[in-house]
């Protein structure tokens, strides 16, 4: 079986709403229990190993207009929630320029990284995230973050249609348990290698 060693001038790593209100969220018990789960940490550890090598880095970040004017009014079963029956799905949280969906600063992006403002679950839905991997020369992306059910599962999709090779991060997405084991072991291998952050960095090419 190949190696499929992972080659820092084709690859980029992309953190996908890795915000503040995400992982530094106001409730102390969440906060609590992202710390806990060591996460952040590890998140850490992947961004200075792909700085080190040389990689890309990619952030996707929610932006959307404080009205809600810019969101879909479509009908779903299901709130994110868990509110139940048919309903209209409520305009997002995520409005640009509001402390929450700020990067978080362990994360914070340096010169010559990509930011993409992105308006739709997917960060390819009408965003440069495309063109910019493209005229980087880069055709596999690492992938971290959350929602795994949500953001995540609907980039790794549309990469997979832009003909990218993928690699998602389980150790650093999130998500709940029981959605993140569905998606890495049942899901995401249809489409894309899983691996955790320790296995990726070894397969980094010198």
């Amino acid at each position: 079986m190949a190696d499929f060693p992972i080659v820092p001038s084709e690859t980029a790593m992309l953190f996908f709403d890795t915000l503040n209100r995400y992982l530094h969220p106001e409730d102390s018990k969440r906060q609590d229990a992202i710390n806990a789960s060591g996460v952040i940490l590890r998140m850490m550890q992947m961004n200075r190993a792909c700085r080190q090598a040389g990689i890309a880095i990619f952030y996707a970040q929610a932006d959307h207009r404080p009205d809600g004017r810019d969101w879909g009014r479509i009908v779903i079963d299901r709130g994110i929630g868990g509110e139940e029956g048919p309903r209209y799905a409520p305009p997002t949280v995520g409005v640009a320029g509001s402390h929450g969906v700020d990067i978080v600063p362990e994360l914070a992006p340096e010169p010559g990284d990509y930011v993409v403002k992105k308006h739709r679950w997917s960060t390819f839905h009408q965003t440069h995230l495309d063109l910019s991997l493209r005229t980087a020369g880069i055709n596999t992306i690492m992938i971290a973050g959350g929602a795994i059910d949500i953001g995540i599962a609907s980039t790794v999709y549309s990469a997979r249609d832009h003909d990218y090779s993928v690699i998602v991060l389980r150790d650093i997405c999130t998500g709940d348990a029981d959605l993140l084991d569905l998606f890495m072991n049942r899901v995401f291998p249809k489409m894309a290698r899983v691996q955790t952050v320790n296995q990726a960095i070894s397969l980094f090419k010198r």
